[in-house]
């Protein structure tokens, strides 16, 4: 008998994490689900303590540490369940979430969904990598139903209707396992940062829906893979974000677009040097320079998921303005202060 959801919870060395909060993951499941812990060759204790204390868990140990989009895809190859559920090792949940969470997938149209993620530690408020449902702007910013760049609100209910999103959170993304085989998975040329926008952003080129569920609940701890202030985070970001523009943004406007974020990107260099943060804009510069490097493999993507587009157009969830423009010269700190963003 096929399985309800199959959730993915992959780690490398972090048997305290599981220890912390896979638990509270064991508990609320139901009896059509499963939990697959994913081990990208750790060699802390994990197995151990997942013998003792998680026997039902099942633990798929990989060969080598293939990051987060290698090490779901081949730990996807193992599960049975109709909705495949990636959820990091630091996320806490809550017993229903589940039950919750599945009334998403209600709509036959709706590919992927998340919950609503608070942080863990401010159980008030809204947590960084999530929030209450992600979007990008028209330059490929990104930003959430309850975070806009560093800042986070305090959730008080604002944003508990469902509905449509742009993006759901790599902390916990629900996907369909057959629109995850379509897809081909994760894009494993990301390695870290951005795959999940890159994932959402390609079913609904395809003509799927990626909605939130927050009467869901999750709390995430975060920053377990890499610190905010890591030259290296910032290097993923930059890059991933203009490989993913070049892979997904329609033809039309597309040069105009895509040049304009590069001067953009220049121009976000300028504080980091007033802070003296070089190593962050060197980042930057290595970020450009694997696109220019790779630029054939990168339009050959681009070239094959057009032919894979249902629209033309981008989707009806890209919200068509500047973010930067409304956060840094008209201070809107908060999603409902943006334009059209009911």
């Amino acid at each position: 008998m096929k399985k309800r959801f199959s959730v993915i919870v992959l780690t490398w060395n972090g048997r305290h994490y599981l220890q912390e909060y896979v638990p509270s993951v064991i508990a609320s499941l139901g009896p059509q689900d499963e939990c697959i812990v994913a081990d990208n060759a750790s060699t802390d204790d994990t197995a151990s303590w997942l013998r003792e204390h998680e026997p039902s868990a099942r633990h798929v140990v990989l060969d080598d540490n293939y990051g987060y989009c290698g090490g779901n895809n081949r730990a996807a190859e193992h599960a049975e369940g109709s909705f495949l559920l990636f959820l990091n090792n630091d996320v806490e949940v809550s017993p229903d979430w589940l039950d919750k969470l599945a009334t998403s997938f209600e709509n036959p149209n709706v590919a992927i969904t998340q919950p609503k993620l608070r942080a863990i530690h401010d159980r008030a408020s809204f947590e960084y990598a999530g929030a209450s449902g992600g979007f990008i702007d028209r330059y490929g910013y990104p930003f959430c139903r309850g975070r806009l760049f560093e800042t986070v609100e305090q959730d008080v209910g604002q944003y508990d209707d469902a509905k449509a999103i742009f993006w759901a959170s790599g902390a916990a993304l629900a996907i369909r396992s057959e629109v995850f085989d379509e897809l081909e998975g994760f894009d494993e040329d990301f390695e870290f940062h951005m795959e999940e926008i890159d994932l959402c952003w390609r079913a609904q080129n395809r003509g799927y829906s990626v909605w939130v569920e927050p009467s869901s609940v999750v709390y995430h701890l975060g920053g377990g893979s890499l610190e905010p202030m890591n030259p290296q985070k910032t290097y993923y970001n930059y890059r991933n974000n203009l490989v993913m523009l070049i892979r997904n943004l329609p033809d039309a406007g597309f040069a105009t677009t895509f040049w304009f974020r590069l001067v953009l990107d220049g121009i976000s260099a300028i504080p980091l040097a007033l802070k003296g943060k070089w190593r962050h804009i060197f980042a930057i510069m290595r970020a450009h320079g694997y696109v220019y490097s790779k630029k054939r493999d990168l339009f050959a993507k681009r070239k094959k998921e057009k032919g894979s587009r249902q629209n033309p157009e981008n989707p009806a969830t890209l919200w068509p303005y500047s973010l930067l423009k409304a956060y840094f010269v008209q201070r809107k700190r908060r999603y409902l202060d943006l334009k059209n963003s009911k």
